[in-house]
């Protein structure tokens, strides 16, 4: 008896240990032991000689790559929720299914949201470099390192999906009034519970709220979203706090207003030309007007293991010539 031939899956990042030992009973695992980034030609490569691929959101799949004669793929299962780094309409035109891991982030990202919340206006990050770093401390003073309370102030959400939802529950116990715009308003019960108000203009809602949260996902519509006049609405002695996609925002635009005081400060967890961090920022960090993140919203072992699972079971759907469960559509896009 013949016995049937494990399909290649080809996985581009290291994953937590226990995902790549499953991975390796299910399929034909081919894995990144040294968590080496791939290059784009090694991704083409890959893409001619398995039959799933499993990126992760900083790997781009591109129409070029996907169009080449000699691609292979069945499959594109992405760790990662955002589907941006996926060319999916020419992926769905070739035949090739594309999935991701969706609902699994919501609380782990909305945590860290929450604390860049804190940490900019009571300037944590500022505060926690003084003893370590060694810097003379007078001891308490009562003008000292002051920064400004977050209750009874106004948080502007932009995007009120599951994340922006998850940030709005823990910000109003923290006394924020809670505000958002989004494409359309979310059902009147979640309105009610979260007793938020919608704002069908962005541009009316920047220009009046204390802090502004990002959470919307990285589209072609929402590139730019903050651009250079919508930014300039803001009052100067608001907070921005980004933790979705670096290009929501106009950076360079956000590093001058920075840089005057046109705005009051920033906590920023995701970058537009990510790894590169532009080098202003990190001055700007340096002197206490921007708190940076490397990226690390959605970084517990909790959250990795369920993404993982969530592929596994995508592939193994797949296989068994079953609809995914977490199929992505370019209608959906």
């Amino acid at each position: 008896m013949s016995i049937k031939k494990k399909p290649l899956v080809v996985v581009t990042r290291k994953l937590p240990d226990s995902i790549e030992t499953r991975m390796r009973e299910l399929f034909d695992a081919r894995l990144n032991l040294d968590d080496m980034p791939m290059t784009p030609q090694q991704i083409a490569e890959a893409s001619r000689s398995a039959d799933v691929l499993v990126p992760t959101v900083t790997d781009m799949i591109s129409e070029e790559m996907l169009k080449h004669p000699d691609c292979k793929l069945r499959m594109i299962a992405n760790f990662g929720n955002g589907v941006d780094n996926i060319d999916v309409t020419a992926a769905h035109a070739r035949g090739i299914t594309v999935t991701n891991t969706p609902k699994v982030l919501t609380e782990d990202t909305a945590d860290m949201t929450m604390a860049l919340i804190l940490a900019v206006p009571r300037r944590l990050i500022e505060g926690a470099t003084i003893l370590p770093d060694g810097k003379n401390w007078p001891g308490w003073s009562p003008t000292w390192m002051l920064g400004h309370r977050i209750g009874g102030k106004r948080l502007g959400i932009i995007g009120m999906g599951r994340i922006g939802q998850a940030v709005a529950r823990r910000a109003r116990a923290f006394g924020l009034q809670i505000h958002y715009h989004n494409r359309r308003p979310v059902a009147p019960v979640i309105a009610d519970e979260l007793g938020a108000t919608y704002w069908e203009s962005l541009d009316q809602m920047l220009a009046r709220m204390d802090i502004i949260s990002v959470n919307c996902p990285h589209t072609p519509a929402t590139y730019h979203l903050l651009s250079a006049r919508r930014l300039k609405l803001i009052r100067k002695d608001a907070y921005i706090v980004n933790t979705a996609r670096g290009g929501v925002i106009d950076e360079d635009t956000l590093i001058k207003l920075l840089e005057a005081g046109d705005v009051g400060g920033a906590g920023l967890d995701v970058y537009e030309h990510e790894p590169a961090v532009n080098p202003k920022l990190v001055r700007l960090a340096k002197a206490g007007k921007v708190t940076l993140l490397p990226h690390m919203g959605s970084a517990t072992i909790e959250g990795r293991v369920e993404m993982g699972e969530k592929v596994i079971i995508n592939i193994r759907t797949f296989l068994d010539n079953h609809k995914p469960p977490d199929r992505v559509l370019p209608s959906m896009l």
